[in-house]
């Protein structure tokens, strides 16, 4: 394997004294979890944070092996963490996809929607402004996923319908694609519509 592609941070897991197993997730080569050297060190420590979006290059000398990657800040989520709302948004669904998505294989819809989602977050002026599109984003990954999604698009300017819808989405999340670890990531989703539900209808 060597490629190099912008990829969306999705997890980044502490290895030995300073290194980082990071989850990266491509449009053509999907979910890759690779080696990053120094990635707990002061330089790429802020640049492995979930939710950005890096220039990564990845090598390796077979299939089998774990890649070695460089990776350089193309945009940073950053700003938007020390937000409740947008940080939750943030966390919960690069950790969605770092948990669900079968490694290398591709998913460019996947990519493409969460791509935006988080751009989306980042400029809307409320939750209001991102809430359909993570909801969108939610039921792509259950259909990408081939378990479907049964919910109908609740009313433009209706919160209490889209969080009606929000619930549905999160039972067949909880009950398929993360039925086997609900709990450690479920926590973060469970967060987020709390801080969704403290906004007024």
């Amino acid at each position: 394997m060597h490629f190099r592609a912008p990829a969306i941070v999705c997890a980044a897991l502490p290895h030995g004294e300073a290194a980082v197993v990071a989850r990266l997730l491509t449009a053509e080569h999907g979910l890759v979890g690779a080696y990053v050297a120094g990635g707990r060190g002061r330089l790429l420590r802020p640049v492995l944070i979930p939710g950005n979006t890096v220039d990564a290059e990845l090598r390796s000398r077979s299939d089998t092996q774990l890649p070695f990657a460089r990776v350089e800040l193309l945009q940073s989520r950053a700003p938007w963490l020390a937000e409740p709302l947008p940080a939750a948004a943030i966390s919960w669904s690069t950790a969605l996809a770092a948990s669900v998505l079968p490694e290398r294989q591709a998913f460019p819809a996947l990519f493409e929607a969460l791509s935006g989602l988080l751009q989306a977050v980042c400029v809307a002026p409320s939750a209001r402004g991102w809430a359909m599109g993570l909801l969108r984003y939610e039921v792509l990954v259950l259909r990408e996923l081939g378990y479907g999604a049964r919910v109908a698009r609740p009313p433009d300017g209706d919160w209490g319908a889209l969080l009606e819808a929000f619930d549905r989405v999160g039972r067949e999340l909880a009950r398929y694609a993360l039925a086997d670890r609900r709990r450690d990531v479920m926590a973060a989703r469970v967060l987020l519509r709390e801080r969704l539900g403290r906004i007024g209808s």
